[in-house]
């Protein structure tokens, strides 16, 4: 007992050891922090480009000019045109289709080719649009038959000194008459 207790005495009347920081673990914790800082700085401007052309608002399509008014009929007709786009940082000028037609009042309109079923191009044959991928059927306001299950998207249209031009892509209000 008394082994012990000389034990218990002699640790107990030892000195604390302070814990202290190394040169290595000194340098080590500061050119990580300085090099986490660096490296934050140097995000925010690549994070801020990234995603800057989502944060602009999105503006409406401007009128394009297309065919003139004394073409169009009651039969629907595949006119091709220029758009000027931009995507982001990218700008690029596409060739657009639209299907521009008459209708019983005698009103101009315009469809997007584009099948709702898979996104094919649609082709006009005799008394409806027809899409060659899956079947999918149209009435010649664009009014969805058969397959597809939205009508096709329309263009906004206005008639200016003789011409047709086309707007913003919409969904279409003809069929839904």
């Amino acid at each position: 007992m008394s082994e012990n207790s000389k034990d218990s005495k002699s640790h107990s009347k030892q000195p604390v050891v302070k814990r202290e920081m190394s040169r290595r673990q000194f340098l080590s914790y500061t050119l990580g922090g300085t090099g986490g800082f660096l490296a934050a700085g140097l995000m925010v401007p690549m994070v801020r480009f990234a995603v800057d052309p989502v944060l602009q608002p999105k503006k409406n399509a401007d009128w394009v000019k297309v065919v003139e008014e004394s073409k169009v009929t009651d039969v629907p007709q595949s006119f091709k045109f220029s758009v000027h786009q931009v995507d982001g940082w990218y700008e690029s000028d596409p060739e657009l289709e639209a299907w521009i037609s008459k209708d019983k009042a005698g009103n101009i309109f315009a469809l997007n080719p584009t099948c709702k079923h898979l996104g094919c191009t649609v082709n006009w044959e005799k008394t409806e649009y027809h899409c060659p991928c899956h079947g999918a059927r149209y009435t010649k306001e664009g009014k969805n038959l058969v397959v597809a299950p939205l009508p096709l998207d329309e263009y906004s249209v206005k008639i200016d000194k003789g011409f047709v031009y086309v707007g913003q892509l919409h969904a279409n209000e003809t069929s839904k008459k």
